[in-house]
């Protein structure tokens, strides 16, 4: 077995994948709740017993998020490319995997908001409704408020899953550690290379982890 010697890495090269998946990650984190939280907010209000029930808006669009969750993501990056260029003009690198990485992560972070929103008593939607709070209010002010630990905790696990979804984009082209990995660790055989990116991941998830759990426990009114 080769032996590992970290005075072979290229500590310069560690550092710029580094920052391009903390990009990555950042970017997609953000765009994925921008594009998963009105998504999930609709699968809630649109499902059964709630405030703009309908059975066939809810059933197409909780296909439309079954199916992109059931795709795997490396399948998800090749079927997309073509859009992804239409978007942001590549495929590859930092920019060419933010697309696919939105696409994958708003659904599950939709299904996950809509579970959290099922969370909030169904006493304090009627009171608010008592009091003539229109649909956007109820939303606005009871809705999103009274899940927020909630929503937290799945900006929290969504943006765990991107961190491995962001490694797994190296093996066609992405940017940041998971290229840097396959390149070095795999391709030209420097398990170095690999160790040092696989203990950055983990400390990334241990840190994410860490933020998310303390915040919920800041906010949540339990």
């Amino acid at each position: 077995m080769k032996e590992i010697n970290l005075e072979n890495i290229h500590w310069p090269d560690i550092g710029d994948a580094t920052q391009d998946t903390l990009i990555m990650l950042g970017l997609s984190t953000l765009f994925t709740v921008m594009v998963g939280l009105p998504i999930g907010i609709l699968l809630f209000l649109s499902s059964r017993g709630q405030l703009l029930q309908n059975r066939v808006s809810y059933t197409v669009l909780s296909l439309i998020v079954n199916v992109l969750r059931s795709v795997p993501f490396i399948i998800l990056m090749i079927l997309v490319i073509p859009l992804t260029k239409i978007l942001v003009g590549t495929s590859i690198g930092v920019k060419g995997t933010i697309p696919p990485l939105v696409i994958a992560a708003a659904p599950f972070f939709a299904r996950l908001v809509e579970t959290s929103l099922r969370e909030v008593d169904r006493g304090v939607i009627e009171a608010a409704q008592s009091m003539g709070a229109s649909r956007w209010q109820i939303v606005r002010k009871v809705l999103l408020p009274e899940s927020r630990a909630g929503l937290i905790a799945a900006i929290t696990i969504t943006c765990v899953t991107l961190v491995s979804y962001t490694a797994m984009a190296g093996t066609i082209g992405g940017g940041g550690l998971g290229v840097l990995a396959i390149r070095y660790g795999y391709q030209r055989f420097q398990p170095e290379v690999m160790v040092v990116t696989v203990v950055i991941l983990l400390i990334l998830v241990q840190v994410l982890q860490t933020i998310g759990d303390r915040l919920v426990i800041r906010f949540s009114r339990k």
